[in-house]
This record gives structure tokens, sequence and C-alpha cells, in this order.
């Protein structure tokens, strides 16, 4: 073992530290396999049987011993030769001292659970006369060579930091980006422990707007994403820079709300905006992961999709509010048969309002199959009248404006109800929900316009006979349709929509729920979370409550 490099048992776990300032001597390993290991090393040499099958606890514990203790040494050289990916692990390692900056490593791994072998980090972070400490835990897999037959470090990013994904690294320096203090529209700072769902889309506003906000950069490590292409992520402040304001369009008390209810549900979203303006006042997602699902979810919408396919057959003179639009049991659209929820009624003198509110699935099929009703139909109306799918938002944030592809064949039917290969984002439908409100589309913001002059997309919006049967038909959704348990508890002039999206492959349907109340509109999903007004309705009840 390395002069320097100490291994201690410690509660049944072995604890890797390197003594002295920092790193030892620089170590050159030649002779790379295609594997990881050095060629004169590698499992098979010499005539050798090449073994197979899982690595044994024996190899787990000696591959991982080996690999940790050369990187807690600092030879990144040695420690790839531990690995499946020599070539990427000797870069992150290295890079893990010279540009992270990073001595003083001491790592102990935990009990070993099967291959993989949990570990934690601690290091000293020092960069121009200033130095902290930092701490975390990460978790490593062995694995058996595919050629070599060694027991070898499955190589991830994740292995140096779990924050890591392929292609990012760390470094430690002037941060990317001024840090901002992020305020509503009122001024109020919207604080991170108050509003835990705007942690990375502030990240990603920093990154987008810091250098505008006022602010100046001061010292970091952090995570830089040169693989993902998100925002950076600042593991440990040296010195603290000094913020800029960044003024956003999001209402503190709203996104509170907003916060609280996608507690309700695991693989919840949503998003309010403000009918008459088109500024965001809340977006917030309860997920395991820091995917902005509010704003970049592509999944399809369900019957919420009815509020667009029912704008084409009126704009289309194909029926009306109070047109007659019976609701049989099933229909059939090129072979293929639709149904309505389990238990629903089939009513033969309903009218279009009624099955809107039913959300009856069969009259809108028997509908599609109209004169003047062609594929395209259902793409140009959301195109030209709710600005979706054109791929031209600028919302100050990645968002996804939804996707309505022509579809010819079954999926015209499938389209018109939510189904194939329609997808939507809640912050899209939110934005229908807002046109339908007003009868014009005005594209959803975060941030200002004036802050970067950015160009908005522009759609026509609806008719205004159009606009005011689309709310007398949401409204009665409202009060005694689909959507009437979660709104009953409302006031004022509401309107809603309930959605159902069957994924292949689930037992559960996706739960989509968006209404508006006043000039405030709103959109959720539950993924996994069953009918509309299950798991949706009452997310967006809440936040339309405290709107």
């Amino acid at each position: 073992m390395r002069k320097g490099v100490r291994m201690a048992l410690a509660g049944g776990v072995f604890t890797v530290m390197v003594g002295g300032a920092g790193y030892s001597a620089f170590h050159l390993v030649s002779g790379f396999s295609d594997d990881g290991g050095s060629a004169a090393g590698a499992g098979g040499a010499g005539g050798a049987e090449v073994r197979t099958g899982p690595p044994s606890d024996a190899e787990v514990r000696e591959t991982s011993r080996k690999f940790l203790a050369a990187w807690a040494e600092g030879d990144a050289r040695q420690a790839a030769t531990y690995t499946n990916d020599s070539a990427t692990a000797v870069t992150a390692l290295t890079g893990y001292r010279e540009d992270a900056h990073l001595t003083k490593v001491r790592i102990t791994p935990k009990r070993a659970s099967g291959a993989r072998v949990p570990f934690a980090v601690s290091a000293t972070v020092s960069h121009k006369g200033e130095s902290k400490r930092f701490g975390y835990d990460s978790e490593l897999t062995v694995v058996r060579g595919k050629s070599s037959g060694r027991a070898l470090v499955d190589w991830r990013a994740s292995v140096v930091h779990p924050s890591l994904e392929k292609g990012d690294s760390l470094v430690t320096g002037e941060a990317p980006a001024p840090p901002v203090t992020a305020v509503d529209r009122a001024g109020v700072v919207l604080r991170e422990k108050d509003h835990p769902s705007l942690v990375p889309l502030i990240d990603e506003l920093r990154r987008r707007y810091g250098d505008t906000a006022g602010g100046t950069p001061g010292r970091e490590l952090y995570v830089r994403r040169e693989g993902s292409g998100g925002a950076p992520r600042t593991l440990l402040t040296l010195s603290e820079g000094k913020p800029g304001k960044l003024r956003t369009t999001l209402s503190a008390g709203v996104q509170k709300a907003a916060e609280r209810a996608v507690l309700r549900y695991d693989e919840s979203s949503v998003v309010a905006v403000k009918p008459s303006t088109g500024e965001v006042l809340a977006v917030a997602n309860n997920r395991k992961d820091a995917f902005n699902a509010a704003f970049e979810a592509k999944v399809m919408p369900g019957s919420t999709m009815k509020i667009v396919t029912a704008a084409m057959l009126i704009d289309k003179g194909v029926t009306s509010a109070g047109g007659a639009a019976p609701c049989p049991t099933s229909a059939t659209w090129q072979s293929q048969t639709i149904n309505n929820l389990k238990g629903m009624a089939p009513d033969e003198s309903a009218t279009f309002a009624d099955d809107f509110a039913r959300s009856c699935n069969t009259a809108f099929v028997k509908l599609i199959d109209e004169d003047g009703v062609t594929d395209s139909s259902l793409t140009e109306e959301a195109q030209g009248k709710f600005g979706l799918g054109k791929g031209d938002w600028k919302v100050g944030l990645p968002s996804f404006e939804g996707s309505v592809p022509p579809s010819p064949g079954p999926d015209r039917a499938a389209n018109a109800i939510g189904q194939g290969q329609v997808q939507m984002s809640p912050l899209a439908l939110a934005s229908v929900t807002a046109t339908v409100r007003t009868g014009t589309f005005r594209q959803p913001v975060i941030v200002p316009r004036s802050l970067d002059d950015r160009e908005l997309a522009t759609a026509d919006g609806l008719e205004a006979s159009t606009a005011a049967q689309l709310r007398q038909m949401m409204r009665r959704t409202a009060v005694r349709g689909t959507g009437a348990r979660v709104m009953a508890s409302l006031g004022g002039d509401t309107g809603a929509k309930t959605g159902s999206a069957e994924v292949d492959g689930r037992q559960e349907s996706d739960s989509w729920f968006t209404g508006y109340r006043g000039d405030v509109a709103a959109a959720a999903m539950t993924q996994r979370g069953g009918h509309g007004g299950d798991a949706a309705g009452p997310i967006v009840a809440d936040v339309l409550r405290a709107g």
C-alpha cells in the first residue's frame, strides 16, 4: 500500500484515509485493457480461464477497497484500473482533484449489499486561500468485466457524487452566475424553505438571468451540467456573492397553496396562470426527481383534451353547446370500438353540453366523423386558436406547449378524447383553460418579457360565441358534472374539466383536472392517480381557492 494511505476496520467496515495535507504524488499506470484494468493484471492472461458470473463477496470487498484507496490517495489512473471504463473514470477522478480542488479525502465504506457498496466521503474544498469541509454519501457497484473476467467497479458519474449524470463534472471556482433572490409579483422573497418546488427552477432562472439581475458571483463548488445541459447545481459556497433581485410573475400565496396541494399525492404537478395576462402564478411538483413536470411533461391529457376538441367541433359548425349529441354505450371508428367510463348510462337525448359535463367519449367519437372534420382539424384548432404545438413559447424556463399532430386512421378518434398521439403538460392545459376564460390566447410567462425582450408566441384565440359556449359547458361540469364534487366548495364564476389518461401497460390511469375561478386558471396532473376528480381535482381546487 502506498505511503500515507491507511485502512482501518471499524464496526465491520473499513475506512480509507490519506495522511498529510493533500494528495500524494501522481502515479502513471499504463497498459489499460478494454474493460478497465491493466493488461498485465487482466483475468485470462497467460491462458488462465476467464471467470464468469456475478462477483463473489470477497471480490466485491477487494475491488471496492482497492478502488477507494487509490481514489482517496488521489491516484486517478490507478483507481481507474479497477473500473470497467478506465478512460472516463480517469478523467472524472483527475477532475475531482484538479477542477473541484478536493483534498484531504477520507472515504468510509459501509456494509455492502450484494454487489452494491455504499460509502461516505469527507473532504476539504480549497480554492484561492479559502477552505471548507465537504461531506456526502455515494455508492458503487461491482460487476464482472466482459472480456477480462475481473471484478470491476461499474463506472458511472454518480460514483464521484450522486448529483452527477453522464458528462457532468465537479468544479470549484467563480460561480457560473451571480446568486439571485427571486421575488414574487409583489416583491415578496420566495424562500426555499417555503417553496421547495422552486429550488431547481430558481437554479435555472439564475443560469439564464443571473447576469442581468444586478448581482456579483461568489466562489462555489458546483455541478457543471455538460452532459444533461441543465442549470449548474451549487453544492458548497466558499464565499458569498452579492445576490441580484429577480422578479417573477409568481404569487407567494398561490405558490404556497400549490406546494401544499401537490403533497396530497405522489407524482403530482400543478400550474396556475392569470388568464388576463398569461402570467404564471404558481408551479409546483411533488416528485422524487427534480424534473419540472408541471412545465415539461409530455403525456396524454385524457378527456381534458375535449376542451380543444369541443372548440373545433363548434367552430366547424358540427354542433353547439345545446345541440343534439347522443351518448351511446359504445362507438366504432375505423374498426376501433371506444367505450365510456364504466358505469356511465347511455343517453340518446343528450346535448353536447351534457356530453361534455359527463365526459362521454362516444358522443365525441361520433361527432368527429361529421362533414368538414378532417385528420388535421384538431391540429389546426390547437395551433391556430390555442397556440399549442408550434414550439415557439418563450416562458422564461424550459417548457412543453403540447403536441397535437395530424392523425389519420384510428388515432383521429383517440386524439379527440386525449389519447392516441396527443401530448400535453399541465402548463399547456392551464393555458388552454385561460384561453377559454377570456377568449384570448396569451402565452404563459414566469418572468416579465421586459427582462430579456423576448418575442412571445401568438395565436388567434377564440370566437366570442365559441368561448361563451365553452365557458357554459365548463361551468356545467363544475356545478353538475364530473367536476362538481371537488369544485362544490368554491364560490364565484367557475369552470372545470376532468380527465383520465389510460397509459399502455399501466393498471391505473393518469389523473388530470383543469379549472378556473375568477382570474385564475389551473391544471394538475397526478400520474397513476386514477380518475380526474380523485387526485388532480382536489389539487386544482386548493390552488383556485388560494387565488
